[in-house]
């Protein structure tokens, strides 16, 4: 309750305490009635039962004000607890988004690392191969070298051979044509010496000469030729052991 109502309630049982006296006119009249009130005993229970009365309002009203205090602490309290639920709440998201985010960054940062290992190891077998196609064309040009030197080797040496063997053949048709001439050169000085001899032998017999000093035939000189009768000299390639005139060629070839 409140005061003016506690008020009103005071008024009402002091009025009701002297029945049928009117209110004075003058203006220290409520002092007479309060004080003639006051020495009544049915004024004084009404008194105390007007301030029994007020006890208890104020009792009621205190009591009122303590269960509206309890019910705003309450209120409070439930407000404090869901604020703190709140914010536990957000805390945990914000806990969960973190942890999520760590994890995405972690995620992320395996997938990187996955794919620059992918890209290393597709790097490193490009370069392999490169290597080994770099190798097998190395090898494959030397051995065409290899080949192509042993060919021109080949070649080389059968040219090599086929000249030897054609200044082989060559020396000995040279050497067997230089037998030949040496053969014929025989034959031709034989047969060049029995025709000489035989013309001087005709000579003599045909022409003696005579002596002027002597006045007597000389005798034939030693070798079959006569005295006085100059010997044929042979021709000085015939003599020399070199190659005879071209004129006794001819006509020992006829």
């Amino acid at each position: 309750m409140t005061d003016s109502r506690m008020m009103g309630r005071v008024k009402g049982l002091l009025g009701a305490a002297a029945p049928g006296t009117e209110p004075p006119d003058q203006p220290g009249a409520p002092s007479d009635a309060l004080s003639d009130a006051l020495s009544d005993p049915n004024a004084q229970r009404q008194a105390l039962q007007v301030l029994t009365l007020a006890q208890r309002t104020a009792e009621d009203h205190v009591a009122n004000a303590h269960r509206q205090a309890d019910k705003i602490v309450a209120e409070a309290r439930t407000s404090a607890d869901q604020i703190v639920r709140d914010a536990e709440g957000h805390a945990q998201d914000l806990h969960r988004q973190s942890d999520k985010s760590l994890s995405d960054a972690r995620a992320a940062a395996a997938q990187m690392a996955a794919d620059a290992q992918a890209h290393a190891d597709t790097a490193r077998r490009n370069a392999e191969k490169i290597l080994a196609d770099a190798r097998s064309r190395a090898a494959d040009i030397a051995k065409d070298a290899q080949a192509t030197a042993d060919e021109l080797k080949h070649q080389a040496q059968q040219r090599y051979e086929d000249v030897v063997g054609g200044l082989a053949a060559r020396r000995e048709a040279l050497q067997q044509q230089i037998e030949a001439l040496e053969q014929f050169d025989r034959d031709y000085r034989s047969r060049l010496t029995a025709f000489m001899q035989s013309q001087l032998r005709q000579l003599w017999v045909d022409q003696p000469q005579v002596n002027g000093d002597s006045g007597k035939a000389n005798g034939p000189a030693p070798g079959g030729v006569p005295a006085g009768i100059p010997t044929a000299r042979p021709a000085s390639g015939a003599a020399s052991g070199g190659a005879p005139p071209a004129a006794a060629t001819r006509s020992a070839r006829s």
